[in-house]
């Protein structure tokens, strides 16, 4: 059984590339693709962890449809937006509740186990999912196409309501 930590995270000032892509028309490694070369353009990155983000319509998850499209992004965070390089943009990721999923293995199994969350976990705890982004932190254990990958997989969540 999956056992995620809850953990509140604070607003984040994150800085990349996107694309509008689907789960039938995954554009993911085009984009990293698009962004990895680009990366020593940012002088003000916290830290060394990328954050791979998917925003989704609100509706997105209540009829799945691989055909339905999102936005995803190849960010790092950053102090401020004082300098933005040519073709990339500034995203603030706003702060709140979030299932935090340790992933192990190569991330072209990880739809089994997203599979896992949003069907077994979800409607089993005691949250549902928010309106906010998603996303994964590739850190220093995170390597493409690799089975002994590690990433952390963030789903916003918050408390379930309770009846009277």
């Amino acid at each position: 059984m999956l056992k995620p930590r809850i953990e509140t995270l604070t607003e984040k000032k994150l800085l990349g590339k996107r694309l509008k892509m689907s789960a039938a028309n995954n554009k993911t490694a085009e984009l990293w693709r698009s962004f990895t070369p680009r990366r020593k353009e940012i002088h003000n990155a916290v830290g060394t962890d990328r954050y791979s983000m998917q925003l989704y319509d609100p509706s997105y998850f209540q009829a799945f449809n691989p055909d339905t499209e999102f936005k995803k992004w190849a960010t790092v965070e950053v102090t401020d937006f004082d300098t933005i390089p040519a073709g990339m943009e500034a995203f603030t990721l706003p702060g709140g509740l979030y299932a935090v999923f340790l992933y192990k293995g190569d991330h072209r199994e990880g739809a089994k186990f997203f599979q896992t969350i949003f069907r077994t976990w979800l409607p089993n705890s005691d949250y549902v999912l928010d309106a906010r982004p998603h996303f994964e932190v590739l850190g220093e254990k995170y390597k493409n196409n690799d089975p002994s990958s590690e990433e952390e997989i963030w789903i916003p969540i918050m408390a379930k309501r309770q009846s009277p």
